[in-house]
Parts: C-alpha cells; structure tokens; sequence
C-alpha cells in the first residue's frame, strides 16, 4: 500500500485475514444489538448497538491496525537489526509494547508529558523504551531517532496498514448482519475512523452516514475539514488523552473527506457524563472511548429518529483510581 492513495476494500480484507492468523490474539469484539432501552435519554425510535472494542486484546481497537502493521514489517526490523519506534499517548502505544513483546523484539515509544502514568509504566514493563516530551515535541523527536539512529517508524494514526486493519471492524458490522444508517467512532488522530468509513462505504453503505467524535479541546480533524486541508494545532487540551494529537493525518484526512459526512465535537463534561452513563450500565470505558457515545446522548448528530446506529466503543484503558476520579 501506497500513501499516495486511499484504502481500498482488497486491502480491508486482506487486513482481517492478517489479523485472524496473527499470533497476537486479535478478538472479534462483541455487537451488542437492541441496546435502545438501556440509554433512557437517547431518542428511544432508534434502533441501537454498541461495538465494544474495550473488550479487545489490550484494551483497545489499536492491535487491529498493529498486527496488520506487523505483518508488513521491513525485514531489518523482524531481524531485530534496526528497533521501530511509534509516538503514542498511550492505547497504541500499548498495543505496539505487547506485538513487540510478543515478537520478541525492541522499540521506543515516544509519549507526551501528559500521557497516564500509569500507560507509561505498562508500557515500559513490555520492555520497551520510553522517552517523555512536549506534545508540540513530539514528531521532531520521532524524526531525530530516525536520523541518528536509523529506527524504523511506525505511525500511529497516518498509515494505509492500519486503517485497512481497522476496516475489520466495519466487516464484522456487516458480517453480523447490521446494516447501518449512522455510524459514531471517536477520532483522534483519525485512522479509527478511516478505516471504518472506507471499509462501510466500500461496501456498499452508500447511504450510511459516519460521523467522526472529537473533544472541543483537541478538534484536529474538525478544523482540518474546516481549512480544507490537515492542521496543526499549536495546543490541545483534554481529559480523553487518546483523542488529543498534535495534528491531524495527512493520509487520514484524505479519507475522512472521502468517507465521513462530518466532525462532531463534545465537550470534556460530556466525555465524563458519558463515562458515568456506561459504567452504571455495566461498561468500563476510558474517557477517549466515550466521545462516540456522548455525542449521541447529547443530541449532536442530526437525523437520527427512526435510524440503526451503531456508536464504536473504543477502548477501556482506564484505572481504577482514574475511574474513582470521574466516576459519580
């Protein structure tokens, strides 16, 4: 795959097949369906099912897109002769420490000074290296192993092997027989949401109408499509850490304006409100992995009566002490 164009369907497929093989114990994750009655404030004439990769290996929906990564390794870096090194504020990252681990083979991590310090510890435990830097840093840092030391980089959100090894996640939608009207993923960096975008519409989902989610202090993706062209932002700042990187994909872009009908925001309050909501119905979700479903219970997406929505549940990274400082 080329950077120069977009996922196509061939390459979805083939990513799931990848994954299915991979030693790295990628799960089909759950669609739970009917879950209308459960969220009493959301508009009850919608026909509701959540996508639950907090219940993933390691956590999150990243190991998709690492194992397809993998897969595609340069030779230098299976053989251990050069070490690969990501940025990551933590849910790739950790996915990237445990392919690696199980690889028997060594990386770095770079990770903002924001970043838990409880996904830096984990992190090192898989015996990887880990260096902290600004957030405006971070790319320059990535860049500077690169050049001196001849790592190989694998990034987290702007690569065609990843999004194609998230699009197995619209395929399993598909595959479970649902065929949605609207579909809500929350976007960081955006290769989450490209990936199932492209693997929906590909498909055949012409109709189908999928929303990016991002947080009012880290909205990349939204100013990007308001530009017309992948921004920088010179600060970002929120309580979901995993939807806050310093800029939006370049590659990840091109598909969004292809695939998504648009970015929505949501407030950090309504990150956390959400994060309430789901835990007292049974669901430990991380304040990144809430985005999708608060901007469902906060009425953000337009013309949803009557509709089958899917919301992407994202990841479940969160510690107990982390759960206790949100949770009321």
């Amino acid at each position: 795959m080329h950077e120069d164009k977009l996922v196509n369907l061939k390459d979805i497929k083939c990513a799931q097949s990848v994954i299915s093989e991979s030693p790295l114990g990628v799960n089909e994750t759950p669609l739970l369906q009917k879950m209308t009655s459960f969220f009493p404030s959301v508009d009850q004439s919608i026909d509701l099912s959540l996508k639950l990769e907090n219940m993933q290996t390691t956590g999150s929906f990243k190991l998709r897109g690492v194992a397809n990564q993998m897969a595609h390794l340069p030779e230098d870096v299976k053989s251990g002769n050069k070490l690969a090194i990501t940025m990551s504020a933590g849910n790739y990252g950790k996915a990237f420490a445990y392919a690696l681990n199980k690889l028997d083979l060594s990386g770095i991590c770079i990770m903002p000074l924001t970043a838990p310090s409880s996904r830096v510890k984990l992190i090192k435990e898989y015996g990887i290296k880990v260096e902290q830097t600004a957030t405006a840093d971070i790319q320059k840092t990535v860049d500077r192993y690169v050049k001196e030391n001849g790592c190989n980089f694998l990034h987290s959100f702007d690569d065609l092997s990843l999004m194609a090894g998230y699009g197995s996640i619209a395929l399993e939608i598909l595959e479970s027989g649902v065929k949605p009207d609207v579909v809500l993923v929350c976007c960081g960096g955006g290769g989450l949401v490209s990936g199932i975008a492209a693997g929906l519409k590909l498909s055949g989902l012409q109709d189908c109408r999928i929303y990016a989610v991002e947080p009012e202090g880290a909205a990349c993706m939204y100013e990007s499509f308001k530009k017309g062209e992948a921004v920088s932002l010179p600060t970002v700042k929120t309580i979901a850490a995993g939807l806050a990187p310093p800029y939006a994909g370049k590659i990840t872009y091109q598909h969004c304006k292809e695939f998504v009908e648009d970015v929505l925001l949501v407030t950090d309050q309504e990150i956390i409100d959400s994060m309430n909501l789901l835990f007292h119905r049974g669901f430990v979700v991380e304040p990144s992995g809430c985005a999708a479903m608060a901007a469902l219970v906060n009425n953000k997406v337009p013309d949803v009566a009557n509709k089958k929505v899917v919301v992407v549940i994202t990841g479940g990274n969160v510690t107990p002490e982390e759960l206790a400082a949100f949770l009321k």
